[in-house]
C-alpha cells in the first residue's frame, strides 16, 4: 500500500529537529524507517509531518562520556554497533545482539533510537537496555532530560519520550568485570522473537529481564532475589528459575500461546543466566 500524502522537512541540527517536532501537531521523528514507513503503509499511523534526522551527525557517534560511560547516538546503526570498538571495549553484547536482527539491509538502516522508540515488545533492545541499566537523554525545547531504562518504556509502541521531544542518546554503563547473557527464540533465524530474556551477573548482584511476555520489558525480581546468595551453577540457577513462567501472563498471538511463552520465558532467563555468569571475570 502506497503512504498518504504527508509533509516532510529534514533538519540540519538537533536543535531544528526538536522545533520542527515541537511546532508540529501529529510530528512524527523518522530514524531509520525499518518500523515507521511500514506502520504508515498498513494505516495504522498518520503522522502529519515527517521530520527525518538523517543529516544529523552529532547523533550518529558511539564514545565514552567523562565518567566513563559508553555513549551511544539514537542515529548509530545497528551495523555501526557491530562494527564499533567502542562497544567491542565497553559492552560487547550490544553488537552480538545487534547483529542478529533481521538481515543485513535492516540493519544498515535500522538505528538505536528508532528500535527503542518504536517500543515493539519483540525488540531485541529494550529488555538489554534494560538489564544493563542503560540510560535515555531526552531533549526538549526549553531543557533536556535523563531518563533510566526501567521507567523509559511505558507501554506498546508508547516511551518516555513525549510530544516535542526527541532521543538524543543512550549511554551504557562499561561492563567492569560483569558478564552479559541473551537468548530467546525467533520465528525463522532472524525473525520475530516469541520469547527472550537479557541478564547480567556482576558484583552488584544479578538483573534478569524478560521480553515479549508484556507491553514492556520485565525485570523478574524474584528471581534477582533468589540468586543473591551468588551460586549461578546451572542446578541453582534452574531451581531458581522453577516457576518463573507461572507469574507471567503473556499474550497469545499466531506465533505462540501464553503458555508457549512462559515456559519460553523460563527457559530464556535460565539461559541468559548461565551464559552471563559463564562470561563474568573475576
Amino acid at each position: 500500500m502506497l503512504l498518504r500524502e504527508v509533509e516532510y522537512a529534514r533538519p540540519a541540527t538537533v536543535e531544528e529537529a526538536v522545533s520542527l517536532l515541537a511546532g508540529y501537531d501529529g510530528a512524527r521523528a523518522l530514524a531509520g524507517g525499518q518500523t515507521l514507513l511500514n506502520v504508515m503503509k498498513a494505516r495504522a499511523a498518520a503522522p502529519d509531518v515527517l521530520v527525518d534526522l538523517a543529516d544529523l551527525d552529532d547523533l550518529r557517534t558511539i564514545g565514552f562520556t567523562a565518567d566513563g560511560l559508553l555513549e551511544v547516538g539514537a542515529m548509530v546503526t545497528y551495523t555501526q554497533l557491530v562494527g564499533s570498538s567502542e562497544v567491542e571495549v565497553a559492552r560487547p553484547i550490544l553488537a552480538e545482539v545487534a547483529e542478529t536482527i533481521a538481515d543485513v539491509q535492516v540493519r544498515n538502516r535500522g538505528t538505536v533510537g528508532g528500535n527503542v522508540c518504536v517500543a515493539d515488545p519483540t525488540n531485541h533492545l529494550p529488555p538489554l537496555l534494560v538489564a544493563l541499566d542503560a540510560r535515555f537523554t531526552i531533549r526538549g525545547q526549553e531543557s533536556e532530560r535523563t531518563v533510566s531504562a526501567d521507567e523509559f518504556f511505558l507501554g506498546v509502541y508508547l516511551t518516555a519520550v513525549g510530544e516535542g521531544e526527541l532521543l538524543t542518546k543512550v549511554a551504557v554503563p562499561p561492563s567492569s568485570g560483569a558478564g552479559d547473557g541473551f537468548s530467546g527464540l525467533t520465528v525463522g533465524k532472524h525473525g520475530t522473537y516469541v520469547a527472550n530474556a537479557a541478564a547480567t551477573v556482576s558484583d552488584a548482584g544479578v538483573r534478569v529481564v524478560l521480553g515479549c511476555v508484556d507491553a514492556v520489558p520485565v525485570r523478574a525480581t524474584a528471581l534477582e532475589e533468589r540468586l543473591a546468595a551468588g551460586d549461578l551453577s546451572e542446578d541453582a540457577v534452574r531451581a531458581a528459575a522453577e516457576g518463573l513462567g507461572e507469574t507471567l501472563d503473556p499474550p497469545s498471538d499466531a506465533h505462540g500461546s501464553g503458555e508457549f511463552r512462559r515456559h519460553l520465558a523460563e527457559v530464556s532467563a535460565v539461559r541468559a543466566v548461565l551464559q552471563a555468569a559463564s562470561r563474568r571475570k573475576g
